[in-house]
Protein backbone atom coordinates (compact mmCIF):
# COMPACT_ATOMS: atom_id res chain seq x y z
CA UNK A 1 0.00 0.00 0.00
CA UNK A 2 3.03 2.21 0.06
CA UNK A 3 4.08 4.72 2.62
CA UNK A 4 2.15 4.95 5.42
CA UNK A 5 0.06 8.86 5.67
CA UNK A 6 -3.56 9.96 6.20
CA UNK A 7 -6.35 11.58 4.31
CA UNK A 8 -8.02 14.38 5.17
CA UNK A 9 -11.78 14.21 3.73
CA UNK A 10 -13.17 18.11 3.58
CA UNK A 11 -16.35 18.61 4.89
CA UNK A 12 -17.14 21.02 2.46
CA UNK A 13 -16.70 19.11 -1.01
CA UNK A 14 -16.09 15.71 0.05
CA UNK A 15 -12.55 15.52 -1.42
CA UNK A 16 -9.81 13.60 0.08
CA UNK A 17 -6.41 15.57 1.02
CA UNK A 18 -3.34 13.37 1.20
CA UNK A 19 -1.13 14.90 4.02
CA UNK A 20 2.07 15.89 1.93
CA UNK A 21 0.31 16.76 -0.90
CA UNK A 22 -2.24 19.03 0.54
CA UNK A 23 1.01 20.71 2.18
CA UNK A 24 2.49 20.99 -1.23
CA UNK A 25 -0.43 22.36 -2.96
CA UNK A 26 -1.01 25.30 -0.32
CA UNK A 27 2.71 26.08 -0.29
CA UNK A 28 2.78 26.15 -4.45
CA UNK A 29 -0.38 27.92 -4.74
CA UNK A 30 0.72 30.48 -2.03
CA UNK A 31 4.33 31.37 -3.76
CA UNK A 32 2.45 31.88 -7.14
CA UNK A 33 0.17 34.12 -5.53
CA UNK A 34 3.25 36.35 -3.83
CA UNK A 35 4.47 36.58 -7.31
CA UNK A 36 1.22 37.42 -9.26
CA UNK A 37 1.00 40.74 -6.12
CA UNK A 38 4.49 41.71 -6.58
CA UNK A 39 3.91 41.41 -10.64
CA UNK A 40 0.77 43.14 -10.26
CA UNK A 41 2.66 46.01 -8.18
CA UNK A 42 5.37 46.48 -11.06
CA UNK A 43 2.38 46.58 -13.69
CA UNK A 44 1.45 50.48 -12.25
CA UNK A 45 5.00 51.14 -13.45
CA UNK A 46 4.57 49.87 -16.98
CA UNK A 47 1.14 51.16 -17.30
CA UNK A 48 1.86 54.54 -16.13
CA UNK A 49 4.73 54.66 -18.27
CA UNK A 50 3.19 53.69 -21.52
CA UNK A 51 0.05 56.05 -21.00
CA UNK A 52 1.37 59.37 -22.45
CA UNK A 53 0.03 61.80 -20.60
CA UNK A 54 1.82 60.15 -17.34
CA UNK A 55 4.87 58.30 -18.75
CA UNK A 56 6.20 57.74 -15.60
CA UNK A 57 9.40 56.57 -15.17
CA UNK A 58 12.65 57.05 -16.76
CA UNK A 59 13.78 54.45 -19.66
CA UNK A 60 16.41 52.53 -17.59
CA UNK A 61 13.86 52.04 -14.90
CA UNK A 62 10.79 51.46 -17.44
CA UNK A 63 12.76 48.58 -19.05
CA UNK A 64 13.95 46.93 -16.22
CA UNK A 65 10.37 46.94 -14.41
CA UNK A 66 9.12 45.47 -17.41
CA UNK A 67 11.59 42.57 -17.85
CA UNK A 68 10.25 41.62 -13.91
CA UNK A 69 6.75 42.42 -15.00
CA UNK A 70 7.15 39.89 -17.78
CA UNK A 71 9.19 36.85 -16.00
CA UNK A 72 6.83 37.32 -12.75
CA UNK A 73 3.47 37.24 -14.38
CA UNK A 74 4.19 34.73 -17.23
CA UNK A 75 6.66 32.49 -15.57
CA UNK A 76 6.71 32.33 -11.78
CA UNK A 77 3.21 33.21 -10.79
CA UNK A 78 1.26 30.84 -13.17
CA UNK A 79 3.77 27.47 -13.25
CA UNK A 80 3.85 28.17 -9.24
CA UNK A 81 0.19 27.59 -9.04
CA UNK A 82 -0.12 25.37 -11.91
CA UNK A 83 2.50 22.90 -10.19
CA UNK A 84 -0.45 23.05 -7.39
CA UNK A 85 -2.55 22.32 -9.77
CA UNK A 86 -0.96 19.03 -10.85
CA UNK A 87 -0.44 17.80 -7.14
CA UNK A 88 -4.15 18.13 -6.97
CA UNK A 89 -5.04 16.84 -9.87
CA UNK A 90 -3.32 13.37 -9.61
CA UNK A 91 -3.24 12.84 -5.57
CA UNK A 92 -7.01 14.89 -4.51
CA UNK A 93 -8.75 13.73 -7.86
CA UNK A 94 -7.64 10.44 -7.80
CA UNK A 95 -7.05 9.90 -4.01
CA UNK A 96 -3.84 8.63 -3.88
CA UNK A 97 -0.35 9.83 -1.94
CA UNK A 98 1.75 11.98 -3.73
CA UNK A 99 4.86 9.67 -5.13
CA UNK A 100 8.18 11.39 -3.93
CA UNK A 101 7.41 14.19 -1.87
CA UNK A 102 11.18 14.76 -0.61
CA UNK A 103 11.89 15.52 -4.43
CA UNK A 104 8.76 17.78 -4.89
CA UNK A 105 9.99 19.83 -1.77
CA UNK A 106 13.07 19.77 -3.32
CA UNK A 107 11.17 21.09 -6.74
CA UNK A 108 10.03 23.82 -4.21
CA UNK A 109 12.92 24.63 -3.23
CA UNK A 110 14.60 25.14 -6.35
CA UNK A 111 11.62 26.63 -8.01
CA UNK A 112 11.87 29.57 -5.04
CA UNK A 113 15.63 30.10 -5.33
CA UNK A 114 15.07 30.74 -9.10
CA UNK A 115 12.33 33.33 -9.16
CA UNK A 116 13.57 35.20 -5.95
CA UNK A 117 16.99 35.11 -7.02
CA UNK A 118 15.88 36.32 -10.80
CA UNK A 119 14.04 39.31 -9.44
CA UNK A 120 17.24 40.32 -7.13
CA UNK A 121 19.36 40.08 -10.64
CA UNK A 122 16.66 42.35 -12.66
CA UNK A 123 16.49 44.76 -10.11
CA UNK A 124 20.30 45.02 -9.60
CA UNK A 125 20.18 46.32 -13.53
CA UNK A 126 22.35 44.58 -15.45
CA UNK A 127 19.72 42.34 -17.15
CA UNK A 128 17.11 44.82 -18.25
CA UNK A 129 16.76 42.62 -21.42
CA UNK A 130 12.73 41.81 -21.44
CA UNK A 131 11.34 38.24 -20.99
CA UNK A 132 12.65 37.28 -24.73
CA UNK A 133 16.45 37.98 -23.63
CA UNK A 134 17.56 37.83 -27.36
CA UNK A 135 20.73 37.70 -27.70
CA UNK A 136 23.40 39.08 -28.77
CA UNK A 137 22.60 41.63 -26.38
CA UNK A 138 23.73 39.38 -23.18
CA UNK A 139 22.34 39.79 -19.19
CA UNK A 140 23.90 38.55 -16.64
CA UNK A 141 25.14 35.07 -16.07
CA UNK A 142 22.82 34.66 -12.81
CA UNK A 143 19.89 36.02 -14.74
CA UNK A 144 19.95 32.79 -16.96
CA UNK A 145 21.43 30.21 -14.30
CA UNK A 146 18.39 31.43 -12.11
CA UNK A 147 15.29 30.60 -14.56
CA UNK A 148 17.48 27.33 -15.50
CA UNK A 149 16.98 26.57 -11.86
CA UNK A 150 13.60 27.59 -11.59
CA UNK A 151 13.33 25.38 -15.10
CA UNK A 152 14.74 22.06 -12.96
CA UNK A 153 12.32 22.21 -10.01
CA UNK A 154 9.71 22.46 -12.17
CA UNK A 155 10.85 20.06 -14.47
CA UNK A 156 11.11 18.16 -11.34
CA UNK A 157 7.44 19.17 -10.44
CA UNK A 158 6.18 17.32 -13.74
CA UNK A 159 7.97 14.78 -12.89
CA UNK A 160 6.50 14.13 -9.02
CA UNK A 161 2.91 14.85 -10.95
CA UNK A 162 4.11 11.36 -13.37
CA UNK A 163 5.46 9.40 -10.78
CA UNK A 164 1.89 10.12 -8.76
CA UNK A 165 -0.30 8.79 -11.73
CA UNK A 166 1.82 5.82 -11.57
CA UNK A 167 0.75 5.14 -7.63
CA UNK A 168 -2.49 5.49 -8.44
CA UNK A 169 -2.80 3.12 -11.11
CA UNK A 170 -0.64 0.61 -8.84
CA UNK A 171 -2.67 1.21 -5.84
CA UNK A 172 -5.93 1.23 -7.80
CA UNK A 173 -7.10 3.83 -6.54
CA UNK A 174 -9.25 4.61 -9.75
CA UNK A 175 -10.89 2.43 -12.01
CA UNK A 176 -11.25 2.32 -16.28
CA UNK A 177 -9.57 6.11 -17.48
CA UNK A 178 -8.97 8.84 -15.42
CA UNK A 179 -11.04 11.82 -14.82
CA UNK A 180 -11.27 14.34 -17.43
CA UNK A 181 -9.87 16.81 -15.16
CA UNK A 182 -6.78 14.80 -14.44
CA UNK A 183 -6.21 13.94 -18.56
CA UNK A 184 -6.17 17.82 -18.78
CA UNK A 185 -3.66 18.39 -16.14
CA UNK A 186 -1.65 15.59 -17.72
CA UNK A 187 -1.65 17.29 -21.71
CA UNK A 188 -0.66 20.60 -19.36
CA UNK A 189 2.33 18.34 -18.04
CA UNK A 190 3.26 16.83 -21.52
CA UNK A 191 3.43 20.46 -22.97
CA UNK A 192 5.53 21.32 -19.74
CA UNK A 193 7.99 19.22 -20.18
CA UNK A 194 8.63 20.43 -24.09
CA UNK A 195 8.45 23.77 -22.69
CA UNK A 196 10.82 23.26 -20.11
CA UNK A 197 13.08 21.33 -22.06
CA UNK A 198 13.38 24.45 -25.25
CA UNK A 199 14.15 26.79 -22.46
CA UNK A 200 16.89 24.38 -20.90
CA UNK A 201 18.05 24.07 -24.73
CA UNK A 202 18.80 27.09 -25.79
CA UNK A 203 19.71 28.80 -21.88
CA UNK A 204 21.77 26.67 -21.09
CA UNK A 205 24.13 27.60 -24.62
CA UNK A 206 23.29 31.38 -23.63
CA UNK A 207 24.53 31.29 -19.84
CA UNK A 208 27.47 29.32 -20.93
CA UNK A 209 28.00 32.49 -23.62
CA UNK A 210 27.67 35.29 -20.60
CA UNK A 211 30.58 33.42 -18.41
CA UNK A 212 32.46 33.44 -21.75
CA UNK A 213 32.88 29.69 -22.18
CA UNK A 214 31.23 29.52 -25.56
CA UNK A 215 31.31 32.52 -28.15
CA UNK A 216 28.32 33.21 -29.55
CA UNK A 217 25.05 32.01 -29.90
CA UNK A 218 23.37 31.96 -33.54
CA UNK A 219 20.18 34.34 -32.67
CA UNK A 220 18.25 33.35 -35.60
CA UNK A 221 18.32 29.57 -33.16
CA UNK A 222 17.72 31.45 -30.38
CA UNK A 223 14.31 33.01 -31.21
CA UNK A 224 13.09 29.77 -32.88
CA UNK A 225 13.91 27.90 -29.89
CA UNK A 226 13.33 30.11 -27.49
CA UNK A 227 9.86 30.70 -28.41
CA UNK A 228 9.07 26.90 -28.20
CA UNK A 229 9.48 28.15 -24.09
CA UNK A 230 8.30 32.00 -24.24
CA UNK A 231 4.97 30.54 -26.47
CA UNK A 232 4.19 27.31 -25.25
CA UNK A 233 4.46 28.34 -21.39
CA UNK A 234 1.03 29.90 -22.09
CA UNK A 235 -0.41 26.23 -23.28
CA UNK A 236 0.24 25.20 -20.61
CA UNK A 237 -1.54 27.55 -19.18
CA UNK A 238 -4.33 26.68 -21.98
CA UNK A 239 -4.34 23.01 -21.04
CA UNK A 240 -4.70 24.11 -17.11
CA UNK A 241 -7.45 26.69 -17.41
CA UNK A 242 -8.93 24.88 -19.57
CA UNK A 243 -8.90 21.06 -17.17
CA UNK A 244 -10.19 23.89 -14.38
CA UNK A 245 -12.81 25.02 -16.36
CA UNK A 246 -14.46 21.23 -15.99
CA UNK A 247 -13.72 21.28 -12.58
CA UNK A 248 -15.93 24.29 -11.76
CA UNK A 249 -18.38 23.28 -13.95
CA UNK A 250 -18.79 20.25 -12.06
CA UNK A 251 -18.42 21.81 -8.92
CA UNK A 252 -20.66 24.41 -9.61
CA UNK A 253 -23.62 22.76 -11.11
CA UNK A 254 -22.67 19.22 -10.91
CA UNK A 255 -22.35 18.82 -14.91
CA UNK A 256 -20.75 16.26 -16.62
CA UNK A 257 -18.53 16.76 -20.04
CA UNK A 258 -21.27 16.49 -23.11
CA UNK A 259 -19.50 14.02 -24.34
CA UNK A 260 -15.72 12.56 -22.94
CA UNK A 261 -14.56 11.25 -26.42
CA UNK A 262 -14.89 14.28 -27.43
CA UNK A 263 -13.71 16.30 -24.97
CA UNK A 264 -10.77 13.82 -24.76
CA UNK A 265 -9.85 14.17 -28.18
CA UNK A 266 -9.13 17.82 -27.80
CA UNK A 267 -7.08 17.33 -25.27
CA UNK A 268 -4.85 14.86 -27.40
CA UNK A 269 -5.23 18.07 -29.98
CA UNK A 270 -3.49 20.16 -27.84
CA UNK A 271 -0.40 17.51 -27.55
CA UNK A 272 0.25 16.86 -31.04
CA UNK A 273 -0.55 20.33 -32.60
CA UNK A 274 -0.58 23.59 -29.40
CA UNK A 275 3.39 24.15 -29.74
CA UNK A 276 3.04 25.09 -33.58
CA UNK A 277 1.44 28.22 -32.44
CA UNK A 278 4.66 29.49 -31.27
CA UNK A 279 5.54 29.97 -34.89
CA UNK A 280 3.66 33.68 -35.02
CA UNK A 281 6.45 35.13 -33.77
CA UNK A 282 8.36 33.79 -36.13
CA UNK A 283 6.76 34.94 -39.55
CA UNK A 284 8.28 37.94 -39.69
CA UNK A 285 11.84 35.99 -39.37
CA UNK A 286 14.17 35.82 -42.43
CA UNK A 287 15.58 32.40 -41.30
CA UNK A 288 12.58 30.07 -41.69
CA UNK A 289 11.37 29.52 -45.63
CA UNK A 290 7.70 30.62 -46.68
CA UNK A 291 6.41 27.24 -46.82
CA UNK A 292 7.16 26.17 -43.14
CA UNK A 293 5.75 29.33 -41.68
CA UNK A 294 2.60 29.24 -44.49
CA UNK A 295 2.26 25.64 -43.74
CA UNK A 296 2.72 25.74 -39.83
CA UNK A 297 0.41 29.00 -39.43
CA UNK A 298 -2.34 28.12 -41.91
CA UNK A 299 -2.75 24.49 -41.47
CA UNK A 300 -1.47 22.70 -38.73
CA UNK A 301 -2.44 25.35 -36.28
CA UNK A 302 -5.72 25.13 -37.21
CA UNK A 303 -5.88 21.38 -35.24
CA UNK A 304 -5.39 23.21 -32.26
CA UNK A 305 -7.95 26.17 -33.21
CA UNK A 306 -10.31 23.26 -33.57
CA UNK A 307 -9.24 21.32 -29.96
CA UNK A 308 -9.96 25.07 -28.10
CA UNK A 309 -13.14 25.39 -29.98
CA UNK A 310 -14.29 22.39 -28.69
CA UNK A 311 -13.67 22.79 -25.24
CA UNK A 312 -15.52 26.25 -25.96
CA UNK A 313 -18.49 24.64 -27.06
CA UNK A 314 -18.25 21.34 -24.62
CA UNK A 315 -18.07 23.48 -21.27
CA UNK A 316 -20.50 25.83 -21.87
CA UNK A 317 -22.85 23.38 -23.35
CA UNK A 318 -22.06 20.76 -19.91
CA UNK A 319 -23.04 23.61 -17.95
CA UNK A 320 -26.25 24.30 -19.72
CA UNK A 321 -27.50 21.08 -20.25
CA UNK A 322 -27.13 20.91 -16.02
CA UNK A 323 -29.29 23.90 -15.50
CA UNK A 324 -31.81 22.24 -18.68
CA UNK A 325 -32.28 19.30 -16.44
CA UNK A 326 -32.98 21.15 -13.41
CA UNK A 327 -35.69 22.87 -15.13
CA UNK A 328 -34.36 26.43 -16.78
CA UNK A 329 -35.35 25.50 -20.14
CA UNK A 330 -37.41 28.94 -21.14
CA UNK A 331 -36.03 29.81 -24.19
CA UNK A 332 -32.59 29.62 -25.22
CA UNK A 333 -30.59 31.55 -22.17
CA UNK A 334 -33.07 30.86 -19.21
CA UNK A 335 -30.15 28.54 -17.83
CA UNK A 336 -27.59 31.17 -18.50
CA UNK A 337 -30.07 34.04 -16.60
CA UNK A 338 -30.17 31.79 -13.31
CA UNK A 339 -27.16 30.29 -13.22
CA UNK A 340 -24.79 31.88 -9.65
CA UNK A 341 -23.82 34.73 -11.53
CA UNK A 342 -22.94 35.93 -7.14
CA UNK A 343 -20.30 32.96 -6.70
CA UNK A 344 -17.18 34.29 -7.67
CA UNK A 345 -15.85 30.66 -9.12
CA UNK A 346 -19.02 30.38 -11.68
CA UNK A 347 -18.39 34.41 -12.50
CA UNK A 348 -14.72 34.53 -13.11
CA UNK A 349 -15.02 31.15 -14.92
CA UNK A 350 -17.44 32.39 -17.29
CA UNK A 351 -16.02 35.51 -18.13
CA UNK A 352 -12.81 33.80 -18.67
CA UNK A 353 -14.49 31.52 -21.21
CA UNK A 354 -15.89 34.83 -22.85
CA UNK A 355 -12.66 36.74 -23.08
CA UNK A 356 -10.64 33.84 -23.65
CA UNK A 357 -12.45 32.68 -26.84
CA UNK A 358 -13.41 35.79 -28.49
CA UNK A 359 -10.38 38.26 -27.47
CA UNK A 360 -7.19 35.86 -27.32
CA UNK A 361 -8.26 32.87 -29.85
CA UNK A 362 -9.82 35.48 -32.95
CA UNK A 363 -6.82 37.38 -32.19
CA UNK A 364 -4.43 34.81 -31.90
CA UNK A 365 -5.43 33.03 -35.25
CA UNK A 366 -5.71 36.33 -37.31
CA UNK A 367 -1.75 36.78 -36.09
CA UNK A 368 -0.92 32.98 -36.91
CA UNK A 369 -1.97 34.51 -40.35
CA UNK A 370 1.48 34.99 -42.36
CA UNK A 371 0.15 37.77 -44.44
CA UNK A 372 -2.22 39.59 -41.86
CA UNK A 373 0.65 39.30 -39.09
CA UNK A 374 3.09 41.65 -40.83
CA UNK A 375 0.41 44.48 -40.21
CA UNK A 376 0.29 43.59 -36.31
CA UNK A 377 4.09 41.91 -35.71
CA UNK A 378 5.97 43.95 -32.78
CA UNK A 379 3.60 46.15 -31.89
CA UNK A 380 1.94 46.40 -29.18
CA UNK A 381 -1.35 44.14 -29.91
CA UNK A 382 1.22 41.31 -29.78
CA UNK A 383 0.69 41.85 -25.80
CA UNK A 384 -2.94 42.77 -26.47
CA UNK A 385 -3.45 39.25 -27.34
CA UNK A 386 -1.68 37.55 -24.89
CA UNK A 387 -3.46 39.54 -21.95
CA UNK A 388 -6.22 38.04 -23.37
CA UNK A 389 -5.39 34.53 -23.28
CA UNK A 390 -2.85 34.58 -20.62
CA UNK A 391 -4.33 37.42 -18.28
CA UNK A 392 -7.93 37.27 -19.38
CA UNK A 393 -7.98 32.72 -19.82
CA UNK A 394 -5.87 31.69 -17.54
CA UNK A 395 -5.14 34.48 -14.19
CA UNK A 396 -8.58 34.73 -14.17
CA UNK A 397 -9.36 31.30 -13.70
CA UNK A 398 -7.13 30.68 -11.02
CA UNK A 399 -8.40 33.01 -9.25
CA UNK A 400 -11.99 31.88 -9.62
CA UNK A 401 -10.54 28.75 -8.44
CA UNK A 402 -9.32 30.03 -5.54
CA UNK A 403 -12.66 31.15 -4.19
CA UNK A 404 -12.87 27.65 -4.32
CA UNK A 405 -9.75 26.22 -2.52
CA UNK A 406 -10.07 28.77 0.26
CA UNK A 407 -12.65 26.59 2.56
CA UNK A 408 -12.10 23.60 0.67
CA UNK A 409 -8.37 23.65 1.09
CA UNK A 410 -7.04 26.02 3.05
CA UNK A 411 -9.62 25.57 5.53
CA UNK A 412 -10.77 29.19 6.42
CA UNK A 413 -13.73 31.20 5.56
CA UNK A 414 -13.51 34.11 3.17
CA UNK A 415 -13.12 37.60 4.44
CA UNK A 416 -15.12 40.34 2.39
CA UNK A 417 -17.35 37.86 0.18
CA UNK A 418 -19.08 40.80 -1.46
CA UNK A 419 -15.66 42.03 -2.35
CA UNK A 420 -14.88 38.78 -3.59
CA UNK A 421 -18.30 38.26 -5.49
CA UNK A 422 -17.73 41.58 -7.56
CA UNK A 423 -13.51 41.01 -7.97
CA UNK A 424 -13.92 38.81 -11.45
CA UNK A 425 -16.23 41.53 -12.76
CA UNK A 426 -14.11 44.25 -12.26
CA UNK A 427 -10.61 42.60 -12.86
CA UNK A 428 -12.64 40.61 -16.16
CA UNK A 429 -14.16 43.51 -17.73
CA UNK A 430 -11.40 46.29 -17.37
CA UNK A 431 -9.00 43.90 -19.04
CA UNK A 432 -11.68 42.45 -21.95
CA UNK A 433 -11.48 46.54 -22.16
CA UNK A 434 -7.69 47.08 -21.71
CA UNK A 435 -6.91 44.16 -24.40
CA UNK A 436 -9.19 45.71 -26.77
CA UNK A 437 -7.64 49.10 -26.59
CA UNK A 438 -4.11 47.89 -26.72
CA UNK A 439 -4.85 45.80 -29.88
CA UNK A 440 -6.42 49.32 -31.40
CA UNK A 441 -3.21 50.96 -31.02
CA UNK A 442 -1.44 48.02 -32.15
CA UNK A 443 -3.39 48.17 -35.26
CA UNK A 444 -2.56 51.91 -35.50
CA UNK A 445 1.28 50.67 -35.22
CA UNK A 446 2.23 51.62 -31.59
CA UNK A 447 5.14 49.63 -31.28
CA UNK A 448 5.30 46.97 -28.67
CA UNK A 449 8.35 47.58 -26.11
CA UNK A 450 9.25 51.20 -26.92
CA UNK A 451 9.32 53.14 -23.65
CA UNK A 452 8.23 56.30 -25.71
CA UNK A 453 6.22 56.50 -28.16
CA UNK A 454 6.14 59.63 -29.40
CA UNK A 455 10.29 59.43 -29.66
CA UNK A 456 10.35 62.76 -28.63
CA UNK A 457 13.92 64.77 -28.70
CA UNK A 458 14.73 62.43 -31.95
CA UNK A 459 16.00 64.42 -35.05
CA UNK A 460 13.03 61.69 -36.84
CA UNK A 461 10.06 62.01 -35.02
CA UNK A 462 6.89 59.95 -36.30
CA UNK A 463 3.80 61.71 -36.22
CA UNK A 464 0.88 59.07 -35.09
CA UNK A 465 -2.61 60.26 -35.17
CA UNK A 466 -4.52 61.36 -32.22
CA UNK A 467 -6.36 58.16 -32.55
CA UNK A 468 -3.09 56.20 -31.28
CA UNK A 469 -2.50 58.59 -28.40
CA UNK A 470 -6.74 58.28 -27.52
CA UNK A 471 -5.80 54.54 -27.48
CA UNK A 472 -2.90 54.40 -25.32
CA UNK A 473 -4.43 56.38 -22.81
CA UNK A 474 -7.59 54.18 -22.64
CA UNK A 475 -4.84 51.62 -22.18
CA UNK A 476 -3.49 53.36 -19.03
CA UNK A 477 -7.16 53.81 -17.91
CA UNK A 478 -8.08 49.93 -18.46
CA UNK A 479 -4.56 48.80 -16.69
CA UNK A 480 -4.91 50.71 -13.60
CA UNK A 481 -9.03 49.24 -13.43
CA UNK A 482 -7.30 46.26 -14.16
CA UNK A 483 -4.53 46.62 -11.30
CA UNK A 484 -7.27 47.70 -8.83
CA UNK A 485 -9.11 44.62 -9.72
CA UNK A 486 -5.92 42.13 -9.15
CA UNK A 487 -5.70 43.77 -6.03
CA UNK A 488 -8.83 43.00 -4.29
CA UNK A 489 -8.21 39.35 -5.28
CA UNK A 490 -5.10 39.69 -3.78
CA UNK A 491 -6.66 41.45 -0.40
CA UNK A 492 -9.41 38.80 -0.29
CA UNK A 493 -6.90 35.55 -0.54
CA UNK A 494 -4.44 37.01 1.80
CA UNK A 495 -6.46 38.60 4.12
CA UNK A 496 -8.65 35.35 4.06
CA UNK A 497 -5.46 33.02 4.56
CA UNK A 498 -4.38 35.39 7.15
CA UNK A 499 -7.55 36.06 9.68
CA UNK A 500 -10.26 34.29 8.23
CA UNK A 501 -12.54 32.38 10.31
CA UNK A 502 -10.84 28.76 10.95
CA UNK A 503 -13.00 25.69 9.79
CA UNK A 504 -13.09 22.69 10.50
CA UNK A 505 -10.83 19.94 9.31
CA UNK A 506 -12.93 16.76 8.65
CA UNK A 507 -12.34 13.43 9.31
CA UNK A 508 -8.50 12.53 8.87
CA UNK A 509 -8.03 8.42 8.04
CA UNK A 510 -4.99 6.70 7.27
CA UNK A 511 -6.57 4.32 3.90
CA UNK A 512 -7.93 6.05 0.83
CA UNK A 513 -11.60 5.77 -0.25
CA UNK A 514 -11.33 4.11 -4.19
CA UNK A 515 -13.08 6.21 -6.29
CA UNK A 516 -16.16 4.50 -7.57
CA UNK A 517 -16.39 3.38 -11.36
CA UNK A 518 -18.28 6.08 -13.42
CA UNK A 519 -20.10 5.06 -16.86
CA UNK A 520 -18.52 7.64 -19.43
CA UNK A 521 -21.25 10.58 -19.87
CA UNK A 522 -22.84 10.84 -23.52
CA UNK A 523 -25.65 13.62 -22.62
CA UNK A 524 -28.96 12.58 -23.01
CA UNK A 525 -31.16 14.11 -25.89
CA UNK A 526 -34.14 15.18 -23.73
CA UNK A 527 -33.82 18.81 -22.11
CA UNK A 528 -32.61 20.68 -25.30
CA UNK A 529 -34.60 21.74 -27.59
CA UNK A 530 -34.84 22.03 -31.52
CA UNK A 531 -32.53 18.82 -31.75
CA UNK A 532 -29.73 20.21 -29.57
CA UNK A 533 -28.48 19.25 -26.20
CA UNK A 534 -27.42 23.05 -25.50
CA UNK A 535 -29.45 25.37 -28.20
CA UNK A 536 -28.11 28.29 -26.35
CA UNK A 537 -24.31 27.48 -26.69
CA UNK A 538 -24.92 26.43 -30.03
CA UNK A 539 -26.06 30.28 -30.99
CA UNK A 540 -23.36 31.71 -28.91
CA UNK A 541 -20.87 29.40 -30.86
CA UNK A 542 -22.82 31.07 -33.97
CA UNK A 543 -21.90 34.68 -32.96
CA UNK A 544 -18.49 33.38 -32.19
CA UNK A 545 -18.14 32.79 -35.80
CA UNK A 546 -19.52 35.12 -37.08
CA UNK A 547 -17.19 37.76 -34.98
CA UNK A 548 -14.72 35.27 -36.07
CA UNK A 549 -15.41 36.03 -40.05
CA UNK A 550 -16.00 39.75 -39.51
CA UNK A 551 -12.71 40.29 -37.93
CA UNK A 552 -10.32 38.36 -40.20
CA UNK A 553 -11.98 40.01 -43.43
CA UNK A 554 -11.68 43.23 -41.66
CA UNK A 555 -7.88 42.72 -41.05
CA UNK A 556 -7.15 41.41 -44.77
CA UNK A 557 -9.38 44.85 -46.07
CA UNK A 558 -6.84 46.57 -43.59
CA UNK A 559 -4.00 44.78 -45.34
CA UNK A 560 -4.99 45.78 -48.87
CA UNK A 561 -5.30 49.28 -48.29
CA UNK A 562 -0.93 49.17 -47.08
CA UNK A 563 0.11 48.56 -50.43
CA UNK A 564 -1.75 50.42 -53.26
CA UNK A 565 -1.38 48.31 -56.56
CA UNK A 566 -1.57 50.37 -60.10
Amino acid sequence: MGQATTYRTCPRSGLQFEAQAEKLIMWNAVAGVLFLAFGGLLAIGVVLTRWPAVHWLEADTFYMVLTAHGLDMLIFWLIFFEIAILYFCASTLLRCRIATPKLAWLAFALMVIGSVGNNIVVFQGSSSVMMTSYVPMMASSWFYLTIILFAVGALIGCGVFFGTLVVAKRDRTYQGSVPLVTMGAITAAIIAVFTLLSGAIILIPTWLMSIGLIKQVDPLAYRTIWWALGHSSQQINVAAHISVWYLVAAVVFGAKPMSERVSRTAFLLYILFLQLASAHHLLADPGLSTPWKIVNTSYFMYFAVLASMLHGLTVPGAMEVAQRQKGFTKGLFEWLRKAPWGNPTFSGVFISIIGFGFLGGISGVMMGTEQLNMIIHNTIYVPGHFHATVVVGTTLTFMALTYYLIPVLFKREMIAPKLAKWQPYIFGFSMYFFCLVMMGAGTLGVSRRHWDMAFSGNPLAYEWPGAAYLMMGLVGIGGVAAIAGGAIYIYVTVGSLLWGKKLERGAERATFTPIPRTAPTVVAQTAGSAGFAAPGTFVLAMVFLVAFVLYYFINWKYLSTLWGLS
